[in-house]
């Protein structure tokens, strides 16, 4: 699972099951060919995804919510993924990376 020490703050809020991660508006999820893996690009910033983190991210599109995200990951990994998961998208949420809303 993702490890980007760059996304490793202190002690993030835990996200709930029903939020929706949707990715920051000053963030883009691109393919960069030079590098062969998948970038957020931000305003005077890149960051490096491996394969893992970025199809995290790409399921952060605001109609999900945190519960079938991992759903959808554990069905493609086909193991448990729920904790990495939610600490990833816990470390995305503190600083900034994605928003969230919380399911109605």
């Amino acid at each position: 699972m993702p490890s980007d020490s760059a996304l490793s703050p202190s002690s993030p809020p835990a996200l709930p099951a029903t939020a929706r991660p949707r990715l920051g508006p000053h963030l883009r999820l691109r393919f960069d060919r030079s590098r062969g893996k998948h970038v957020l690009l931000g305003p005077e910033s890149v960051i490096v995804l491996n394969g893992t983190g970025a199809d995290i991210v790409g399921l952060c599109d605001g109609s999900r919510t945190v519960a079938e995200i991992v759903d959808d990951l554990r069905t493609r990994y086909q193991r448990p993924v729920d904790d990495e998961v939610r600490d990833f998208l816990d470390r995305m949420a503190a600083r900034r990376h994605v928003t969230v809303e919380e399911a109605m």
